[in-house]
């Protein structure tokens, strides 16, 4: 059995603007932005906007929402860093990797021949992932 949602998770401080973050997407049900250390150019993290600990305990609209919003982030991110594919993650609870319990998926643009980059991994500069998250906008808006 899970523990309880936590209202004070980072995700949650990242929705009620208490946290910053570099905005890539946004609807209804989720919040589509870069991830400040990547494992790859282009790392988006999308997050739900219920108050759910992860996919174990969210509502099927709100995830329906959500797939919705993954699928189209990782058509623009594929367009706009010129991917060859695109790996998405998704953790539950800590034996299965989760480190932040609030509902997340990681949008990570692959080229072939190139790893993943190895935790941990450095916070990048915010106008890098600025130019990187207009970049996914404008891709958003030509497909």
């Amino acid at each position: 059995m899970s523990a309880a949602y936590d209202p004070q998770n980072t995700f949650a401080k990242i929705l009620k603007q208490k946290l910053p973050c570099c905005k890539v997407y946004e609807d209804a049900f989720s919040l589509a932005f870069m991830d400040i250390m990547p494992l790859v150019d282009g790392h988006v993290l999308v997050i739900s906007k219920t108050p759910t600990r992860n996919i174990l305990d969210c509502p099927a609209e709100a995830l329906t929402g959500m797939i919705l919003t993954i699928q189209r982030i990782a058509r623009a991110t594929m367009h706009a860093f010129q991917a060859d594919g695109i790996t998405i993650q998704q953790f539950n609870e800590t034996a299965g990797g989760q480190e932040i319990f609030h509902l997340h998926f990681h949008v990570l643009p692959r080229k072939t021949g190139r790893q993943i980059r190895k935790r941990p991994v450095t916070v990048v500069e915010t106008s890098i992932l600025q130019v990187q998250a207009a970049a996914i906008r404008n891709a958003m808006s030509s497909l």
